[in-house]
């Protein structure tokens, strides 16, 4: 990885000083800038609050009865309850949560257990004709996914796993995997070559560096593509109403049996939208530290 460490707003004294001495010289000077005005101040906040909206209309609707959230202006002073909360564990929300938990995790599991060695391979030890393989990786999304369905769904029905979690687990997998592949190459692509030369002078094998060497060094990079690869494998919908029913319905199938032509359902699809968005915001949150550096890795040299 080369580093540069010339910069035109420098002095010429600053140049004449060693690198190390730069570094930390421009690392003080860029503590010390001018924070941000109040206007772009309350400009983020405004921005900030504008698409946080909707999602604190969707949890207070959530707390209204369902006379309540239909009415026209909003009832935004109306009584809270928690009563539509009670009403989806009355229709066993469990089950489609746990089939949802369950393809997500493993499948992003096995994105990162493939992508990782691939990034690897296309990134810290390049193959021949590397770049071939990235674009056949992202021809790969150019195929809407609809157009797939009607072949996947003759391939799942002959052999005999519709209605099956693992079904999900496997086209999750294969949905993802490009996308992290590209988004570990990046990444990888910033781990110091001499380190790895340090390594393998030490008698590292591949596992060894891979585990103690390169995880701890991308381990933003990780989080951030595990956590994008489960968000898209939580919200997934289209593969999921048509290939299972019952057994293996997830989260998503669950919120659109909320959907009625006859009556009110509108705060009990809030509640159910805001309990199934709980999981991604809890990993979001969890994460939240090293996602950022993962997103920003890489976009400054």
């Amino acid at each position: 990885m080369t580093t540069t460490l010339e910069n035109p707003q420098d002095t010429e004294e600053e140049r004449a000083l060693p690198p190390a001495q730069r570094r930390r010289r421009r690392k003080a000077k860029d503590d010390t800038s001018a924070p941000a005005g109040i206007g772009w101040t309350l400009a983020a906040w405004a921005v900030t609050l504008l698409f946080f909206a909707p999602v604190a209309w969707m949890v207070l609707t959530s707390l209204h009865i369902e006379a309540d959230a239909a009415t026209n202006p909003p009832s935004i002073l109306a009584p809270l309850t928690l009563e539509n909360y009670a009403a989806l564990f009355d229709r066993n929300v469990t089950p489609y949560l746990i089939n949802s938990a369950t393809a997500s995790i493993v499948s992003t599991l096995l994105v990162l257990l493939l992508a990782v060695p691939a990034a690897y391979a296309l990134s810290i030890r390049p193959v021949e004709k590397w770049t071939d393989v990235m674009f056949f990786f992202l021809s790969t999304k150019f195929l809407p996914p609809i157009a797939a369905l009607l072949p996947i769904y003759l391939i799942v029905q002959n052999a005999g796993l519709l209605d099956n979690v693992l079904t999900l687990v496997v086209l999750y997998t294969s949905m993802n995997l490009p996308i992290a592949v590209w988004m570990m190459r990046s990444f990888l692509a910033e781990v110091p070559v001499e380190i790895l030369e340090a390594a393998r002078m030490d008698g590292a094998g591949f596992v060894r560096t891979m585990v103690s060497v390169v995880a701890p060094i991308a381990a933003p990079g990780l989080a951030a593509t595990s956590l994008i690869c489960f968000i898209f494998s939580w919200n997934e919908f289209m593969f999921a109403v048509n290939l299972t029913s019952t057994t293996a319905a997830t989260a998503p199938i669950f919120l659109v049996g909320f959907i009625s032509s006859q009556g009110l359902f509108l705060a009990k699809l809030c509640a159910a939208a805001t309990l199934v968005s709980l999981p991604v915001l809890i990993a979001g949150f969890a994460a939240q530290d090293k996602l950022v550096r993962g997103l920003s890795l890489g976009a400054v040299k």
